[in-house]
């Protein structure tokens, strides 16, 4: 089995982003147990993604996509999304493997995001990749996690940040 091909996003692309991150809401409901509407706001476009970062997506149409911004010179993932219905699948691994070669081709020494620490999807699912947990953040970093704070969005498990170094080849 050929791995998942993953592709700059083309215009035509970004009209699916935000409907594949919207399905994941359920997901964090039901591994809670309890309702989060934190997390159940609308997505920013794909077109509101694009404009300020790279985005890369894995199918015709897109199953899933990851987004990256540059922020104050570091490179950050900003959002993995995978459609329910395509996970399992190795795509969230391809993204992010194609995010970080991405950033590692742009010059970036490391690659971070925010996640949650214990959610398996999410901290966990990082850490197999070699992602290791911040422990004293950067002020950019530690801006990061406060904004989440006051998204109401750490109400429902410890936010961690994590980086990865990209190595030279």
């Amino acid at each position: 089995m050929a791995p998942p091909r993953v592709r700059l996003a083309r215009p035509s692309d970004l009209r699916h982003l935000a409907a594949i991150e919207d399905a994941g809401g359920p997901m964090f409901e039901e591994f809670w147990g309890r309702p989060a509407p934190e997390l159940r706001r609308p997505a920013p476009t794909g077109a509101q993604r694009d404009a300020v970062g790279t985005v890369l997506v894995v199918g015709a149409p897109p199953a899933g996509f990851a987004h990256v911004v540059v922020l104050d010179g570091h490179a950050h993932l900003e959002q993995v999304s995978v459609h329910p219905s395509h996970q399992r699948q190795g795509l969230g691994r391809a993204l992010v493997t194609a995010a970080r070669e991405e950033m590692r081709w742009a010059g970036f020494p490391e690659l971070t995001l925010c996640t949650y620490r214990d959610v398996p999807w999410n901290g966990p699912f990082y850490a197999a990749l070699g992602f290791e947990e911040v422990a004293a953040p950067e002020p950019w970093l530690a801006r990061l996690l406060a904004r989440e704070v006051e998204l109401g969005i750490t109400g429902y498990g410890a936010r961690i940040a994590m980086r990865v170094r990209l190595s030279r080849m």
